[in-house]
């Protein structure tokens, strides 16, 4: 089967990843680790320090730190190597950490070993991109953060659709999304050419260990809260849409929470899982 074209840098970021003989090497050397600076002094404790600042500021942003997450289980939804993991796994009794590959999550092991509560651990592998091989039902919680964007817009509605599914009734979701902006109309054209470039033998695990370009490889959608609100449908309550300035396609009853800080570009999803 040939492999959807928004999969290949995912992929092919997994198996360097899975070929480095540290975690330390992976942020070190890769380029599309989501840190804000590369270079040879950078180590995984640096890249988790900004997971562990991060975990704290959007739950209590979003009204969702509080004593009952030590007995919840909660999933992250495009866990990459863990830079957030970590810190989760102190909050959470249990944690389900899902990404696309398989070497994103062995790294993601390592990283939550060091520095966070591995015995809160658990790994899940998304195979397809869009479904999670969950029960219904399954979790108190569901976060995922700079994921979406990098999905099709099917897959990315799709997962948030089991993000509600596999949720418990009173549980909460989390889920950061990239809005359509001006700059699309040049940054989505030059996503699908560096995918592409991605699929040549020896480019694309070249091109991987180069941050710009593999980031702009994972441009792939943008989605507006409309079709979010439209996808989860009477499955969601006490709605609010978070963002650091105006969003466009919004109408219905539901909050509009500000967070600064956030990308003006993107916006969040908070509700209650019916």
């Amino acid at each position: 089967m040939r492999q959807r074209s928004q999969l290949i840098a995912w992929k092919v970021a997994g198996r360097v990843s899975d070929r480095q003989t540290s975690a330390d090497e992976v942020v070190r050397e890769t380029g599309w680790v989501f840190n804000n600076v590369t270079g040879d002094h950078l180590t995984l404790a640096d890249f988790v320090a900004t997971g562990d600042d991060e975990v704290p500021v959007f739950l209590e942003a979003f009204g969702l730190r509080n004593p009952e997450n030590q007995h919840q289980t909660m999933i992250e939804i495009g866990s990459g190597i863990g830079r957030m993991t970590a810190a989760f796994t102190r909050e959470f009794d249990r944690v389900i950490a899902a990404d696309l590959d398989i070497g994103f999550l062995e790294r993601c092991y390592e990283t939550v070993s060091r520095f966070g509560r591995v015995d809160h651990l658990r790994t899940l592998e998304v195979a397809d991109g869009r479904s999670l091989m969950l029960d219904d039902d399954s979790v108190d919680f569901a976060f995922s953060y700079l994921t979406m964007q990098h999905c099709s817009q099917g897959d990315a509605l799709a997962l948030a659709r089991e993000a509600a599914r596999v949720t418990r009734s009173g549980g909460r979701i989390a889920l950061n999304f990239r809005g359509p902006s001006r700059i699309d109309l040049l940054l989505l054209p030059l996503g699908v050419i560096a995918r592409f470039a991605f699929r040549l033998p020896r480019i694309g695990e070249w091109l991987s260990q180069r941050r710009s370009i593999t980031r702009l490889a994972w441009q792939v959608s943008r989605i507006s809260p409309s079709q979010v609100l439209a996808a989860l449908g009477a499955s969601i309550d006490g709605v609010t849409i978070w963002s650091d300035g105006p969003v466009d396609d919004l109408q219905g009853a539901f909050r509009r929470g500000r967070f600064e800080g956030i990308n003006e570009n993107h916006w969040w999803i908070t509700a209650i899982i019916v």
